[in-house]
């Protein structure tokens, strides 16, 4: 009998600003774009099979992008495709990572673009570990992760933004920002599971990732402890899940479950399947979607035939079709610059499985907020046949603040991308309210003072637990605004 599961780095190699406006403005109507035809996905790259890929040159080729990482230059394309490798070459350590930079690093780096000039290498590691201890998330990089970041410029690269921090960019936190920004742990009514909606409930049954994003909105459980939080994580066992299977069949008017965490890249592939049987084998449930970011920021995972997590998730997705219920990966791609050749096969493999994929966006300051850049991650997506889900207004978590963007960025980047696209791969632009409102349109927002920066919403969908006409307020980052009014009382 399964009493729990390690998970330790060994078990997981194993297992696998204007003037206040009162009402919606009728400038956010948008007229429904004409739907075009997409052209077929043609991939040029390497088969999906890894028995055909290049395996012992030792001349980099160029789809080998991991060798222009001076560590990895000699690293076949057997060894860096494998999900076993992968996970033993993890950086997640002050001296894996300072090797890992001592080896990258020129002697000399561009500053951040608004501060101009050159830095030493040593000034930019400093830079690094002072980011590291304000931040509320530990760092944690896959290989992948790290192949994909201009090591020439990485202080200016999207990529490295969203999983390194720097101190010289950090600000002061907006006063409202929280670890549990959504209150997630007051609507949890066994531990595990976060039941809010009256439809559709979050189980949360591990708290690791393959790599930490900085702006992580549960940096108050996943991943290890930092200076500034200790975490409160459970450990995954049978008993816990047992329980929370438990409550969701008891909930007749619960239809749909996010399984999330941290990311169900790393539940094990036999505990994937059962999480996955005992869903579809539920009345109630009619549709369930594992969350990960795997296909982002390790997306060979998916092709290493000797790795059973693929496998798993494919057959749990050909079981729930058969009894007419829907599966599907939740993935999380901010930048066209994650995607590769690998990412293409990955989704490819899972297009031709029959498994469907979707991609939340989380909008993120100098990482993609332009038209330009969500342009082309939203084309990119459609490509592989991913549909661009959600845009997510980034939550105001601590440390994060510079990474913020306004509520006025993503209406304006919504404005432009409407009709670009055909309009299902349009993406929502969402703001996830603070203090537990929800999920809500960005343009259905109540009001918004572009002075202070305080946008207002209403969650009609959620009633009890004080939320009948509640009023819930997003507020814009700090160095944007004037200073808002704060409510007394800082929840942090």
């Amino acid at each position: 009998m399964l009493s729990s599961i390690p998970w330790s780095r060994q078990a997981l190699a194993r297992s696998g600003r204007r003037p206040n406006v009162s009402k919606t403005p009728s400038c956010l109507v948008r007229r429904a774009p004409t739907i075009q035809p997409q052209r077929a996905l043609v991939l040029k790259h390497p088969p999906t099979s890894p028995s055909s890929w290049p395996r012992e040159s030792s001349e980099p080729s160029d789809n080998d992008f991991w060798r222009d990482i001076p560590l990895w230059r000699d690293v076949s394309s057997r060894d860096f495709l494998s999900w076993g490798w992968s996970v033993k070459n993890i950086v997640e350590t002050r001296n894996g990572l300072s090797e890992f930079l001592d080896a990258v690093l020129p002697a000399n780096i561009p500053r951040v673009k608004r501060f101009g000039g050159l830095q030493s290498r040593e000034e930019f590691m400093g830079d690094i570990w002072t980011g590291i201890r304000k931040s509320t998330m530990a760092v944690r990089l896959s290989p992948y992760v790290l192949s994909r970041i201009d090591w020439k410029d990485p202080a200016n690269d999207p990529i490295f933004h969203q999983f390194i921090p720097l101190g010289s960019m950090m600000i002061a936190d907006h006063p409202m920002a929280k670890l549990d920004p959504l209150n997630e742990r007051r609507d949890e009514p066994v531990e595990g599971v976060v039941h809010r909606y009256p439809d559709k409930a979050l189980l949360l049954p591990m708290w690791v990732c393959p790599t930490y994003c900085t702006y992580c909105t549960r940096a108050h459980g996943v991943g290890a402890n930092t200076e500034l939080v200790t975490k409160q994580s459970p450990k995954i066992s049978l008993e816990r899940l047992n329980k929370a299977f438990d409550y969701i069949e008891s909930q007749e008017g619960l239809h749909d479950i996010v399984v999330s965490g941290g990311d169900a890249f790393y539940i094990a592939p036999h505990v994937l399947e059962l999480i996955g049987d005992r869903l579809i084998g539920m009345r109630n449930i009619e549709r369930f979607r594992f969350a990960s970011k795997g296909l982002a920021v390790a997306p060979h995972r998916f092709l290493d035939g000797e790795d059973p997590w693929t496998d798993s998730l494919i057959r749990v997705s050909d079981k729930a079709r058969k009894a007419g219920k829907h599966m599907a990966l939740h993935t999380h791609i901010n930048h066209p610059n994650e995607v590769s050749w690998v990412t293409e096969q990955a989704s490819l493999k899972l297009l031709q499985s029959g498994v469907t994929v979707r991609n939340q966006t989380v909008l993120l300051r100098g990482v993609n907020d332009s038209v330009d850049t969500m342009s082309i991650l939203i084309r990119k997506l459609a490509k592989m046949v991913i549909q661009p889900y959600y845009v997510y207004q980034c939550d105001m978590v601590p440390g994060v603040e510079h990474l913020r963007t306004t509520l006025q960025t993503t209406l304006d980047i919504e404005a432009q991308i409407q009709g670009t696209l055909a309009g299902f791969f349009i993406p929502k632009f969402v703001v996830d309210l603070p203090g537990g409102g929800g999920k809500r349109l960005a343009s259905l927002c109540e009001s918004y003072d572009r002075r202070t920066g305080v946008s207002k919403f209403t969650q009609p969908a959620l009633k009890g637990k004080g939320r009948d006409n509640k009023v819930y307020e997003y507020y814009d980052p700090v160095d944007a605004h004037t200073p808002a009014r704060v409510p007394e009382g800082n929840p942090q």
